[in-house]
């Protein structure tokens, strides 16, 4: 199981939000390439990099913190927020991004995202499916759609994605553990899916319960900065 730690962009500086809430934010660092320096020194991979600013303006804001990052580190980086033209894939690729991510592109805009995966490849396009309820949920998930969670990564498995992050809504930024029940269930329906689960991890035992269900990766992100996992417990995985 692959540990990818993230890094949530406002201002240019690493913060994390509560739940998705913008008024529920709390700053950890000013340099987003030094705390990525630091995930690579301890030997991690991968990193989860979002443009929490590009999320709101739906366009690519803080694309100098993407580059930095690429250019400035060997981390695989998949990048996210804001992305919902043409000209902001190519952007970011441009920029070094590894894989980027998509969620309510996804569902907004199926016809523009489905020529994502046929032109980058299903490896190189991630599906953001958020789900709120087993319904996915978009906008900053300030709306919950009628689309059922597992129909929604079937669908697109069939259209060629391979990687699909899967955030419960319900879990996210409060530390009270992952969804893993749901995670499993997931990965029963489609086994072939590399599964990338988001949100809840509070602690070492957390991922231990998620390594077992079989997820490709876990992103971890408050409960590093809180410092309830060190770098250290993270790169064990």
């Amino acid at each position: 199981m692959y540990i990818i730690p993230a890094i949530d962009i406002i201002a240019g500086k690493c913060v994390r939000l509560t739940q998705g809430d913008y008024g529920q934010k709390k700053e950890y660092h000013d340099s987003p390439l030094e705390m990525a320096k630091r995930f690579e020194d301890a030997g991690i991979k991968r990193l989860h990099l979002v443009d929490l600013d590009g999320a709101k303006a739906k366009k690519i804001i803080n694309q100098h913190v993407l580059q930095s990052i690429t250019s400035g580190t060997s981390l695989q980086v998949d990048f996210g927020g804001g992305v919902q033209s043409d000209e902001d894939v190519a952007l970011a690729f441009e920029l070094g991004a590894h894989q980027l991510t998509g969620g309510s592109i996804a569902v907004k805009n199926p016809g523009m995202f489905e020529s994502w995966i046929a032109k980058y490849g299903g490896d190189k396009i991630i599906l953001g499916a958020d789900a709120k309820d087993r319904k996915i949920a978009i906008s900053g998930w300030e709306e919950t759609t009628s689309v059922d969670l597992i129909d929604f990564i079937k669908d697109y498995h069939a259209k060629g994605i391979s990687y699909v992050i899967c955030t419960d809504v319900a879990k996210d930024g409060l530390l009270q553990g992952p969804s893993t029940a749901l995670y499993k269930e997931i990965l029963q329906e489609i086994p072939s899916i590399k599964l990338i689960a988001s949100g809840g991890v509070a602690q070492v035992k957390d991922l231990e319960e998620l390594q077992k269900t079989g997820v490709y990766g876990t992103i971890v992100g408050k409960a590093y900065y809180e410092g309830r996992i060190t770098l250290d417990e993270m790169a064990a995985f």
